[in-house]
C-alpha cells in the first residue's frame, strides 16, 4: 500500500522517475534532488526579480519557488545587497539560500528569460531599453507602462517618464480581457490591485451596455500590505489598528488606470469617483461600485430595470469559463476572507429597483491576483504554459 506523499513532493514529480517506494526508501530530499537533476535536462524558465524584498516581490518568490517550470536566478534588492534572502523573510529559511543582488537589469537580461520588476514607479522605465527587451521578457508590477497617455501618467504620478517609446508596445496584463495580446508580448504592464478588482467587477456590464458609464462610483477598501513594506507613520500599528480611513480622496493614482480600462469597455470616455480606504488587516481588497442601470422600455411606455437573469447572463458571458473569476450565487456578497492567499477574484451584484441602480462587488487578495499572482499568470501565457500553472492555490481559511 502506498502512503501519503511526503511534504514538498508534488504528484507530477513521479512522472520524472521518483516512485513512492523510492521516496520512502531514500528520503524526500534525495528524491527531490533526483527530480531536479532530471528537470535540468529540460528547459526551465529562469526568472529574475528586481524588488524581491517588498511585499509583492516576496509574494513572487513564494509563488515562483513552488512553480514546477521556473527557477529563480536573481533576487534583486537595493536595500539588502549580499544579505541572504531568508534573513529578510524568515519564512524562506531552508527554502531560499541565495543572497540578494542589485538591480542591474542589463546584466540580469543576459542570465534569465523573464524579469519581474516589483519596484516603485519610475524605476523600470529608467532601466529598460531596446537591447534588454531584445533578450528578455519583462513583467513590470509598477505603473510605468499601464497608462497609455504619458502626460496623464506624469500628471498623476508626479515624475517624468523615462522611456515613453515603450508605452504603446506594453500590453496591459489583465489576462481575462487581454489574453491573446499577452501571449505575444515582450513587455507586460501588470495591472494595479484596485484597478484589477474594479475592472473585473464592472467590465461585463459596460461591455453589454447595461449601466450608464457616467454614473460610476467606486468605494474600495484594502489591507495595509497594499501600502508596501516601507516604514511610514500612517502604517504603524497604533495608526491602523481599530481604525478605518479614506485616503487619496479624488486624487488616488489608480483613478486614471481604472478610467482608461473601463473606457475601453464602454467604447467612450469614462470619468468616475474612486475612493479607497485603509482597513486594519494584512491582505485583501473589497470593491463596492455603484452605477445607474440603463432601463428597458416596455410596450406600455413604462421603463424597468434589467432583470437579475439578464445581468447574471452578462457576467457569465465573460467569466463562465474563467478559472480565476468566480461569479457567486445570488445574494452572496464577496468577502476578502474567502479569497485570501489565492489568485481568485469573487464578484457579484445586487439590483436596487427602488433607486434604479446596481451595486457591483468584488473581493481579491491584493498581493496575489492584485500583484504577484497576476504577474505569474501573465508569465505563463507569455511562455506558452497553462495559465494556472503554479497558481492552483486554495484560499486560506481561517
Amino acid at each position: 500500500m502506498i502512503g501519503l506523499l511526503p511534504m514538498g513532493i508534488h504528484p507530477r514529480e513521479y512522472t520524472h522517475g521518483n516512485t513512492p517506494a523510492e521516496i520512502q526508501e531514500n528520503g524526500w530530499m534525495q528524491a527531490k534532488a533526483s527530480h531536479t537533476e532530471q528537470k535540468g535536462m529540460e528547459k526551465m524558465i529562469k526568472a529574475g526579480i528586481i524588488g524581491a524584498t517588498g511585499y509583492a516581490g516576496g509574494e513572487l518568490v513564494r509563488l515562483l519557488t513552488a512553480h514546477p517550470e521556473v527557477e529563480i536566478a536573481w533576487y534583486g534588492s537595493r536595500s539588502y545587497i549580499d544579505k541572504k534572502y531568508y534573513e529578510v523573510y524568515r519564512n524562506m529559511f531552508r527554502i531560499v539560500d541565495d543572497k540578494c543582488m542589485d538591480d542591474n537589469m542589463e546584466e540580469l537580461a543576459d542570465l534569465v528569460d523573464v524579469i519581474f520588476t516589483a519596484t516603485p514607479q519610475g524605476l523600470c522605465a529608467s532601466l529598460v531599453n531596446e537591447e534588454i527587451l531584445s533578450k528578455v521578457k519583462i513583467v513590470d508590477l509598477s505603473a510605468d507602462f499601464r497608462i497609455k497617455d504619458v502626460k496623464t501618467y506624469e500628471e498623476w504620478y508626479g515624475i517624468e517618464h523615462k522611456s515613453p517609446q515603450f508605452i504603446e508596445e506594453a500590453v496591459y496584463g489583465l489576462c481575462e480581457i487581454n489574453r491573446e495580446a499577452v501571449r505575444g508580448a515582450r513587455l507586460i504592464a501588470n495591472p494595479g490591485c484596485y484597478p484589477t478588482c474594479s475592472t473585473l467587477s464592472i467590465y461585463p456590464l459596460l461591455k453589454e451596455g447595461l449601466i450608464d458609464p457616467s454614473t460610476i462610483i467606486i468605494d474600495a477598501k484594502s489591507g495595509t500590505s497594499g501600502a508596501g513594506r516601507g516604514a511610514k507613520v500612517d502604517n504603524l500599528y497604533c495608526e491602523v489598528n481599530e481604525n478605518i480611513k479614506a485616503y487619496g480622496v479624488a486624487s488616488h493614482r489608480h483613478t486614471p488606470e481604472i478610467e482608461e480600462q473601463l473606457s475601453y469597455a464602454a467604447g467612450q470616455e469614462v470619468l468616475l469617483n474612486f475612493t479607497p480606504h485603509l482597513v486594519p488587516m494584512n491582505r485583501g481588497i473589497l470593491i463596492t461600485a455603484y452605477a445607474s442601470l440603463m432601463k428597458e422600455q416596455m410596450p406600455d411606455g413604462t421603463s424597468v430595470c434589467p432583470s437579475y437573469e439578464k445581468v447574471r447572463a452578462a457576467y457569465d458571458k465573460y467569466y463562465d469559463k474563467e478559472k480565476f473569476v468566480r461569479v457567486l450565487d445570488k445574494n452572496i456578497c464577496p468577502e476578502t476572507k474567502w479569497v485570501e492567499g489565492s489568485n481568485y477574484v469573487d464578484v457579484n451584484f445586487k439590483i436596487d429597483e427602488r433607486t434604479g441602480r446596481i451595486i457591483m462587488m468584488g473581493a481579491m487578495d491584493n498581493l496575489v491576483k492584485g500583484a504577484a499572482g497576476q504577474a505569474v499568470q501573465n508569465m505563463n501565457l507569455m511562455f506558452g504554459m497553462p495559465e494556472a500553472e503554479g497558481l492552483e492555490l486554495v484560499p486560506m481559511f481561517p
